[in-house]
């Protein structure tokens, strides 16, 4: 088996926040899925890398250093070192001999493209590079998988809200293109729901401030967006067999287990029942609560005692998520997601207004949430016109979706058209190169 680095392909990476997606154009899915960051576990004095971090047994306590804060980037050095393992390790990819569709944060700021380009073309040496925003390629990817007779398709027109890692955005397209003055911003996502939990955690039992993959883990595992807030509050507050909110989430003892677990996937999911008569996310889905993977054997937790390192959580399960439909609750001043929508798309053409309405697509990992789509559609439906239609859609894979949408637009036979060549970034320089991109 060869071990040369492959050449003449165009790379897609998806370089999030929270998660880098890279791959090669044409293929379905990302061949790697990695934390955007280098993280020090507290037993030892190497910072893994990305992909390191992902195949280490213990991130108990671990340093993380991140080369973005709120989206942008602020540390080029560290984001060249993580891509550059990306496209060595775990692509094995000859950047000399490649092209690169980068995605970016809307509204990037001049000086995190001036450094971007850099690290693209001085550091890493790719022979051309595109750069796309996620709405337009979430966009591009949805109309073409669900075919020419969808509304989406016909108009050419939808309503992209991304809940990402530092900002919730509701971008309207239109014909491929995201509509930059109507987007409208939430400074809420993943980071605030997962720094929220922490801080609700270390308030009722023990002090998890420093575990920023456990608290993940226990997010994704165990929260959910409630579709009746008064009646799960009425319940959170009972005792004993009547919460049927409560369950118990056992932390790693780095002995016998060093990833954390769902102590009782049966007594994790009970709130199903509550649902008024939602329909509940089915098993082997996206949307399954269940996504929960037990770490450990059935017959190996038998023999591991239960009864210490454990956090029991109750109404945490959906204040967290609950935190981008009503921020004002929390004493933020920010509108909530229902409100968001509708002013991304008042901005627009009021033509426009009902093909929106029509065509709202989730993308990003906090939408995985267990009926986070019904609620979105409740919020909505008191805001909109009653001759109007209210139609939410979640991608079906809501973290792998934009870079799909990234892959099939580098697979076109224009995108070579497309692009900035290092050459002619050499003789005209960043700024100038970069007009190529402005709509």
């Amino acid at each position: 088996m060869s071990t040369d680095p492959i050449s003449n392909v165009v790379v897609v990476l998806d370089s999030g926040a929270g998660l880098c997606k890279a791959g090669i154009a044409g293929e379905r899915d990302p061949q790697a899925v990695v934390p955007n960051c280098t993280g020090r576990p507290f037993h030892s004095k190497r910072w893994l890398v990305a992909d390191q971090l992902l195949s280490s047994d213990d991130l108990t306590s671990v340093s993380l250093r991140r080369p973005c804060d709120r989206g942008y980037l602020i540390n080029p050095d560290l984001q060249r070192e993580i891509w550059d393992r990306l496209l060595r390790s775990s692509l094995r990819v000859d950047p000399h001999h490649s092209d690169l569709l980068l995605v970016e944060p809307l509204f990037n700021l001049p000086s995190a493209q001036r450094a971007t380009d850099e690290i693209v073309f001085e550091d890493l040496g790719f022979r051309s590079l595109y750069v796309a925003d996620s709405p337009s390629l979430v966009h591009l990817y949805e109309a073409s998988r669900r075919g020419p007779g969808s509304v989406m398709a016909r108009t050419q027109c939808s309503l992209v809200v991304d809940c990402g890692f530092s900002f919730t955005h509701a971008a309207p397209v239109l014909q491929n293109f995201t509509v930059n003055y109507a987007v409208k911003r939430l400074d809420l996502g993943g980071k605030a729901l997962t720094n929220y939990l922490k801080e609700l955690i270390s308030f009722r039992s023990l002090n998890v401030m420093d575990e920023t993959f456990l608290v993940d883990d226990v997010k994704e595992k165990l929260c959910f967006v409630s579709l009746d807030v008064p009646r799960h509050l009425d319940i959170a507050r009972k005792r004993g067999k009547e919460n049927l909110l409560k369950c118990t989430y056992v932390l790693p003892d780095g002995i016998t287990h060093t990833k954390g677990f769902v102590k009782d996937i049966n007594e994790a999911q009970r709130y199903l029942t509550l649902s008024d008569g939602a329909k509940p996310p089915q098993p082997g889905t996206k949307e399954d609560i269940g996504h929960y993977e037990d770490l450990e054997k059935p017959e190996a937790r038998n023999r591991i005692d239960l009864t210490k390192n454990e956090i029991n959580l109750t109404n945490e399960r959906f204040l967290v998520p609950e935190m981008l439909f009503h921020p004002a609750d929390l004493g933020m001043n920010e509108a909530g997601l229902a409100e968001c929508i509708v002013r991304a798309v008042q901005s627009c053409h009021p033509h426009l207004h009902p093909v929106l309405f029509e065509s709202i697509i989730l993308t990003g990992g906090s939408t995985l949430f267990p009926y986070f789509a019904q609620r979105l559609e409740r919020e909505l439906r008191p805001l909109v016109r009653d001759d109007y239609q209210v139609k939410v859609t979640t991608q079906e894979d809501p973290i792998r979706g934009v870079w799909r949408g990234g892959s099939l637009l580098a697979s076109s036979p224009d995108f070579e058209a497309m692009c900035v060549t290092k050459s002619e970034y050499e003789e005209l320089g960043s700024a100038r190169c970069r007009r190529r991109f402005f709509h």
